[in-house]
Order: C-alpha cells, then structure tokens, then sequence
C-alpha cells in the first residue's frame, strides 16, 4: 500500500505512451516513486538544515534531486 493515489500513476504511465496499464504496474511505479521522493525529502531536509534554516524550500528540492541523480 502507497501514499500516492494509484490512478494518477497510472495516467502518467499512459501519458508516457502505454496502451494499457496494470494494476501491478501502478502500484510497483507508486512504491517506486515514493522511495525516491522520501530520499530526496531527506537530501532537501539537510540542505536546509545546512543554510540554518526549518523550512525546506523548492530550491532543497531541486539541489537534493541533482544530487542523487
């Protein structure tokens, strides 16, 4: 069981050029996503931690991502 509503991964699936989606597909791609937006949560956490400061701002994100590309 995921956080992520199932639907939506599975239109992003289609948006990508499937046909058809199952519903195994969705629910590993959810999991999937989800771990990698919790790594990426925690790297944009400590950026922000770095420059002293609680709120984590779109700019953490987009650091965090770079660096674990």
């Amino acid at each position: 069981m995921t956080d992520l509503p199932l639907a939506p991964v599975g239109r992003i699936v289609k948006k990508s050029g499937a046909e058809r989606v199952s519903s195994d597909a969705n629910e590993e791609l959810a999991k999937l996503m989800e771990a990698y937006a919790s790594r990426i949560a925690k790297e944009a956490i400590k950026l922000a931690g770095h420059a002293g400061r609680k709120t984590v701002k779109a700019t953490d994100v987009r650091m965090a991502a770079e660096t674990l590309k």
